[in-house]
Parts: structure tokens; C-alpha cells; sequence
């Protein structure tokens, strides 16, 4: 390591790590667990940015240095008073140039041990990109399939309780993949933001055991998969979840339950499919969400929706589902849920 210097395999090295970024640059994407202390806000960057193509560099400097010492001042007598002499931290910004910099030598200049990420989250970005281009490529992948209520994600989860190697990346995306999918409250993270995730996910993996994942398609909402990760899954050994059409309705009126109480929400959600259903169907179907009839709603959503929609693309994308272990249930309440675990760990 450079004197000041750490590279972003040494980012794990540190007591904390430090994004002197903007507030807007870290809500796009970060390295994992760094606390954001800008030395510019969103509207200085601006105005030194600004200043620099109208009026010169010397001038933006000035500007900007003026800023960065009083937001230094501030962070240094405030979120970092209390840290110890032997604190050592680790600041970046977006490519290890003067933010970052002025941020290490006034560390260093009090007395920590301050290193500064070599080439900034530019860097990182750069590592992560790789690195979900071959990771993927390492695992022993075994997918999760079953048209749309098949209780994919729970038996996910069950599996997690019990031990087995789980990426769940509806709960990374913030999405359920359909078009029921969004998540009250929980917006979708950015795509560099869900790729950090995946890839801090994907690295925590013992490669010499299986890792289980649903069958997925490209896209989750508005998340794109990584074109290693897909081609893997695609590829991979398949376990088939067959359970009744009375089972898995069920289980969506189980699951979406509360969507009876925003027909906003669902009616927003059902518009999404103008184009493939006729207007009398979605017609139909806005008024049911409206007066809360989901029996009679994802009914037919799945009849005339998901199960061709399942059909169609799992067939052609997932060549090894004609060889899939089927595990057939006849219930997906929780006592089912946890067998169909049991099922899967058991199968060869």
C-alpha cells in the first residue's frame, strides 16, 4: 500500500470508510457501509462546477476550497469528534482527485491513520462490473421455477433458515417481477446500487456449495440482471414447483392481501398491461381493483396473464427445465412452504 494509498481490494482493510461525495452521487451507488460526509453539497458542486466553465479554474478553487474547509470543519467537530487516536479510516470520491484528497490530508494532519481509495468510486464501479462477469461463472447454481403464486420466494427464504446458500434478487431489486411486483413504501434501488449489492452477494458465496435462486427474466422492474448471471441461471439444474391453480390463488390473495386496501396502487399496476390485454378486460379488471373483488381479479390474471406468460418465456429461456425435479404439493401454506425446502435440499 502507497503511502495514503489503498486500492479497492484493500477497502475491507479500515475501521470506516468515508464517501466525500455529494449526497446525489452517494444516493446512486456507494461502496457498502460507507457513511457520506461530503466536502460539497449537491448545490456547491454546482456553483464550483459552474464557475470553473464560466469564470476559471483559480476562481473555482478558491470558491470551492472556502467550502470544503468549512464542511471539513464541520464533520471533523461533529459525526468524527469521538473518534480515537488509532481510527483509521478510508475516503473516496468519485476518482480519488481533490475532494477526497483535501478530506485525507486534514485526517492525516490531526493525527489518523487516513488512506485514500486509489482512483475513487470510479474504481470501485470499475471492480464491480468485472467481478459480475465472472462470479457467476464460479457457482453451482440451482434455479427455483413454478408459474406466478407458486411460493417461490418463501421457499427461498425457508431455505436461508435453514442454511443453504440463497440469492434472493427480488429482495435486492425491491421487486417481485410481475407486474403485481412493487413493493409499498420501497422503491427499486438504482441499477449501480443493486449491482453493488449483487456483487457484495455474489463474493460472500462458498463456491463448493449449491447457491439457490428463483428463475427469473432479464429485467426486474426496472433492474437488468447481468448477462453472466442470466446465462448461468439459464443453464443451471431446475426444480419445478407444481402446485394446484386453487393453491396458488391462494397464496397471491395471501401475499398481495394488501392491495385490497390501495386500489390506486393496483389499478396503476393493472394499466401496465395496455397493449396486451383488450380494453374490456382491463376494463373489467380496473373495476374489480377499485371495489376489492382480488378473488375474482387474480383469477383471471392468472388465468389469462401469468400462466401463458410462464409458458411462453420459461420454456425458451431455461434449457434445462424439460429435465426439472417437479415437487408437487397440493397446499402452499407454511407447513408446504417448509416441506418443499426439505424437498429441494434432498434432491441430488
Amino acid at each position: 500500500m502507497k503511502k495514503g494509498l489503498a486500492t479497492v481490494a484493500q477497502h475491507t482493510d479500515f475501521d470506516e470508510i468515508i464517501d466525500a461525495r455529494t449526497p446525489a452521487e452517494f444516493a446512486e451507488d456507494h461502496l457498502p457501509g460507507a457513511l457520506n460526509l461530503p466536502v460539497l453539497d449537491n448545490e456547491q458542486r454546482i456553483v464550483v462546477g459552474t464557475t470553473y466553465k464560466q469564470r476559471s479554474a483559480f476562481e473555482a478553487r478558491r470558491i470551492g476550497g472556502a467550502m470544503v474547509a468549512e464542511n471539513i470543519a464541520r464533520h471533523l467537530a461533529g459525526v468524527l469528534a469521538d473518534k480515537p487516536k488509532s481510527w483509521r479510516p478510508l475516503v473516496y470520491c468519485w476518482r480519488g482527485g481533490q475532494r477526497s484528497g483535501a478530506f485525507v490530508t486534514w485526517l492525516r494532519m490531526v493525527g489518523w491513520d487516513a488512506h485514500q481509495l486509489e482512483g475513487g468510486y470510479k474504481n470501485w464501479r470499475r471492480m464491480v462490473v468485472q467481478e459480475l462477469e465472472t462470479l457467476p461463472r464460479g457457482l453451482s447454481w440451482r434455479v427455483v421455477a413454478g408459474p406466478t403464486g407458486s411460493a417461490k420466494t418463501a421457499v427461498l427464504a425457508a431455505l436461508a433458515r435453514r442454511g443453504a446458500q440463497v440469492l434472493d434478487l427480488e429482495g435486492l431489486a425491491a421487486h417481485r417481477g410481475s407486474v403485481l411486483g412493487s413493493l409499498p413504501g420501497r422503491p427499486q434501488p438504482t441499477q449501480k446500487s443493486f449491482e453493488t449489492a449483487l456483487f457484495t452477494r455474489l463474493r460472500s458465496f462458498d463456491a463448493g456449495r449449491p447457491v439457490y435462486v428463483e428463475a427469473e427474466s432479464r429485467k426486474i422492474g426496472l433492474i437488468h440482471l447481468p448477462a453472466a448471471l442470466i446465462e448461468r441461471m439459464r443453464a443451471s439444474p431446475c426444480m419445478v414447483i407444481d402446485a394446484p391453480r386453487n393453491a396458488r390463488l391462494d397464496y397471491l390473495l395471501r401475499d398481495y392481501a394488501w392491495l385490497g386496501d390501495d386500489s390506486a396502487h393496483l389499478q396503476n399496476a393493472l394499466a401496465r398491461l395496455h397493449g396486451l390485454q383488450s380494453r374490456e378486460t382491463l376494463a373489467r379488471w380496473h373495476d374489480w381493483a377499485g371495489s376489492g373483488a382480488l378473488d375474482e381479479l387474480f383469477a383471471e390474471l392468472i388465468d389469462m396473464h401469468y400462466d401463458p406468460l410462464y409458458r411462453r418465456s420459461q420454456a425458451q429461456n431455461y434449457s434445462a427445465l424439460g429435465k426439472a425435479i417437479s415437487l408437487s404439493t397440493a397446499t402452499l401454506d407454511d407447513a408446504a412452504i417448509d416441506a418443499l425446502a426439505e424437498a429441494i435440499l434432498a434432491s441430488p
